[in-house]
């Protein structure tokens, strides 16, 4: 890497470009995640579960190929110490190579998929969807180009726009009596005007080579983790294929828009702090001990939300669901209680990926992905034979194991050691189970009332319980949340903060 990344560690303009990175990508993240959750909901509430369960089975194709668009190669881009312009052009002629490709293999797979899962409308659903993987070559380069130099304010505007185009699409759509097709044209919009967007922004206006000579260690690098990639699609997949062809469409479609509501800061909200992670830590691997630091800090700043957000969606399932969801979605509580629980766990094993990755070591990040591509599949087969509840439990029993494999990998690598990580986990997790439990209390307390009240008196009580037991039982903590927010400058670890976390 460059000569200078020893020295990043106590680079006052390196934090506040991090920082501002963290503001960009996370803060607007949320506000385009606000406009698409406003029309999300407006959709579910006129839409059907069985719509869902349709979109769900199309989904597990499009995710399972779409591991080959080409994303490793831009990982690489992002990694490199130097980039030159013809790794640009080879790249682009990859990316367009890999995406036809994919979108002509959808169009051959879509009637075989359609008869697996015994409903005839996929495979026509499969065909439109092929056009998503044509706008990719368009968003990936440009956005790695931004990353690399931690620019991420004006891919953070357009991810605002695209999100209001897909938002306007959905409402038409599904206020047109249009069903699933609702699902397939949102997406559509959002990806194609994210790629144009993108295009005009960078100005990328370049030819693709489909000459690839010299590009071999870029070409590495996204092969490796193109393997990692293809068995973080088993596992994240294999629940909605496995269940796609034991459960009728109403079950399925409750159980995955219970995971897509349990899983919305996770998938949500963390991989965007990753994408500022990755270039982060890569910058930061010649010294060690920062690394570690921040790689503890993140994990703890992030479990502060983690472990509250979901252990109290666990506890309120009932009138959460009722209220954002309507009453003809309340049979998807229990789901979401289950699935809950097992959220925090995931939110940290995820964690390691931009660590390892930006260390040059996409490798380890495979092998977790490749042990987690036969748990979470044997694990399903198993739990299925129970129903759509064995099926939630499924994940409370897997996600732990594959956590502690993670970690079992990237310790060494990372320099961090497993009590370290709890000490980072436990002011979240501690505050957050004697929160729950309060919740928990004061919801049987509580008489019959409108539903919309009991859930803003549950979050209301819930929140000041978990701010009040922060204080309680990890005031340093807290006051590190409080100073992380209001001070203009990010902190640089310290020599004593340093050994403090052990590191």
């Amino acid at each position: 890497m460059l000569n200078e990344n020893a020295s990043l560690a106590d680079d006052g303009n390196f934090g506040n470009r991090v920082r501002s990175a963290v503001f960009w990508r996370s803060g607007t993240q949320i506000l385009s995640q606000v406009i698409a959750w406003g029309a999300t909901l407006a959709v579910i509430r006129i839409l059907n579960p069985e719509d869902y369960g349709i979109f769900a089975m199309t989904q597990v194709i499009l995710v399972f190929l779409s591991f080959m668009n080409g994303y490793g190669l831009v990982s690489s881009i992002i990694q490199a110490e130097k980039v030159e312009p013809i790794q640009i052009r080879q790249a682009f002629g990859m990316l367009l190579l890999l995406n036809g490709g994919i979108a002509i293999l959808q169009l051959i797979l879509a009637s075989f998929a359609a008869e697996y899962y015994r409903q005839p409308i996929v495979a026509d659903l499969l065909r439109v969807q092929a056009l998503i993987y044509l706008a990719t070559p368009f968003m990936a380069l440009p956005e790695a180009l931004m990353t690399r130099d931690l620019e991420f304010k004006k891919p953070a505007i357009i991810n605002l726009i695209s999100a209001a185009v897909g938002a306007i699409t959905a409402l038409y759509f599904a206020y047109n009596d249009y069903g699933v097709w609702t699902l397939v044209y949102a997406p559509l919009a959002i990806f194609w005007s994210r790629a144009i967007c993108l295009v005009i922004a960078v100005k990328f206006y370049i030819w693709p080579t489909f000459n690839f000579k010299g590009a071999g260690a870029m070409f590495g690098f996204g092969a490796t983790l193109l393997a990692s990639h293809l068995f973080w699609t088993i596992q994240s997949q294999s629940d909605i294929f496995i269940a796609g062809r034991y459960l009728d469409p109403h079950e399925l479609g409750l159980y995955a828009e219970a995971l897509f509501l349990t899983t919305i800061f996770a998938a949500k909200f963390v991989p965007p702090l990753n994408e500022v992670a990755f270039p982060a830590y890569a910058r930061l691997q010649s010294d060690p001990r920062a690394l570690a630091w921040s790689f503890l800090k993140a994990i703890r700043l992030v479990m502060l939300i983690s472990c509250p957000l979901y252990l109290g969606m666990a506890v309120t399932a009932y009138p959460l669901v009722e209220t954002v969801f309507g009453p003809k979605w309340v049979e998807m509580s229990p789901f979401v209680a289950i699935l809950a629980l097992a959220m925090p766990v995931m939110t940290l094993q995820i964690m390691f990926t931009p660590a390892n990755n930006a260390l040059g070591r996409p490798q380890v990040t495979a092998r977790t992905n490749m042990f987690g591509a036969l748990l979470m599949p044997v694990t399903f087969l198993i739990a299925i034979q129970y129903g759509v509840y064995g099926l939630a439990w499924g994940w409370i029993i897997a996600f732990p194991l594959l956590t502690i494999f993670t970690y079992s990998q990237s310790h060494r690598h990372i320099g961090i050691s497993a009590r370290e990580i709890g000490n980072a986990v436990r002011p979240g997790l501690s505050a957050s189970i004697a929160m729950a439990a309060i919740v928990y209390c004061i919801d049987q307390l509580l008489p019959e009332m409108i539903v919309y009240a009991r859930l803003a008196i549950l979050v209301a009580a819930g929140g000041l319980a978990y701010v009040g037991l922060l204080y309680i039982l990890a005031r340093p903590t807290l006051i590190e949340v409080i100073r992380l927010i209001y001070r203009r400058k990010p902190p640089v670890p310290s020599p004593a903060e340093l050994r403090s976390e052990g590191v």
